[in-house]
């Protein structure tokens, strides 16, 4: 066994995280990140380090289970949910709206404030956010975010044309307002291996199955695709793709910007 497999299997063992779903080349670039960061030269240092130090088990987690996000990302798919938002709270009962593997919450927050802005009635719309970490989820519940030289949260909001109706500013920190928050709870939940839910309206899971070992990447999109409603609306990252016979299921209302429409439960 190499030093690398030796590693990942110490991880897999000694931390929630289960590296096995996950392709090798992005768990090596994550974690070669952190050894750069720790100034360790080898897998087998880094391991070490990981069995002394409770605190970097802690940054390698939050390194290998947080993704890329922000609020808004690709513009051109959030103008396109503004009319299935829209077209969704044409009907009667309240809106039921999922964001999997929402890492620190600005997919659900970006939801709420987006349903605001269109028009919604607080009363109508109700979004859970999930995700397999809970450090994530801690900094999504708390809704506090801050700008840095990567990441300009004004432009981020500047999607929307009053976004100080939705957040309080305070120098280069943000807060989620009540207004936004009060539409949005966050759970725990595994996509591979937890259940799937019921009755979804809108279900986002973007960017999830590029990191993914081909073989669990169907078990995701199974438990998604069967937690919508008939008629419901599935969005994933414009690189992922439904599988032939999951695809039967839905009309592509947008297939570059991977949107589709449930037409038959499974």
């Amino acid at each position: 066994m190499s030093d690398f497999d030796d590693l990942l299997t110490y991880i897999e063992s000694e931390t929630s995280f289960a590296s096995s779903y996950y392709e090798e080349s992005y768990l090596d670039r994550r974690i070669s990140a952190r050894m750069r960061r720790t100034d360790v030269q080898n897998y087998g240092e880094y391991r070490a380090l990981l069995r002394d130090s409770t605190s970097e088990r802690a940054e390698l987690l939050d390194t290998l289970s947080v993704n890329v996000t922000s609020f808004f990302r690709d513009e051109k798919v959030w103008t396109a949910l503004k009319d299935v938002l829209r077209e969704l709270d044409a009907g009667s009962r309240s809106l039921d709206i999922w964001s999997a593997a929402c890492a620190d919450g600005r997919e659900p927050y970006s939801l709420a404030m987006l349903a605001l802005d269109s028009g919604l009635s607080s009363r109508s719309v109700d979004i859970l956010g999930t995700d397999i970490d809970e450090n994530a989820l801690d900094r999504a519940r708390q809704g506090v975010y801050m700008s840095s030289r990567t990441t300009d949260l004004d432009e981020q909001l500047s999607f929307l044309d009053s976004p100080d109706q939705f957040v309080k500013s305070n120098g280069d920190q943000i807060s989620i307002g009540q207004s936004a928050s009060d539409l949005v709870s966050f759970k725990r939940h595994d996509l591979i291996t937890g259940d799937a839910k019921d009755g979804f309206d809108l279900v986002l899971c973007r960017n999830v199955c590029i990191y993914l070992d081909t073989e669990y990447k169907r078990p995701i999109l199974e438990t998604v695709s069967r937690s919508l409603r008939t008629g419901g609306y599935l969005v994933l990252g414009q690189t992922e793709t439904l599988p032939p016979d999951i695809k039967d299921r839905f009309e592509a209302v947008d297939p570059r910007l991977r949107i589709y429409r449930l037409t038959e439960s499974e």
